[in-house]
């Protein structure tokens, strides 16, 4: 009967807490990904680097490129 008593108790409070971990490394691994996405963007931009330039600004930089070597 104890056993019983121990295994409607337990399951429940074993539920929670396989919860909580799963919510904490959820949270954990989204915060670690939001601050390598803002690390990346920060190494971007100190170096002067876009990912990904329309082709008219390509166009205007290749045109002032060529201008500026004459």
């Amino acid at each position: 009967m104890e056993i019983n008593v121990l295994q409607q108790m337990g399951l429940p409070v074993l539920g929670i807490v396989a919860v909580a971990a799963l919510t904490f490394y959820v949270v954990s691994f989204s915060e670690l990904r939001e601050k390598s996405f803002k690390d990346l963007e920060e190494r971007e931009d100190s170096v002067g680097f876009r990912s990904s330039l329309s082709s008219r600004e390509r166009r205007a930089r290749r045109k002032a490129d060529k201008q500026s070597k004459y």
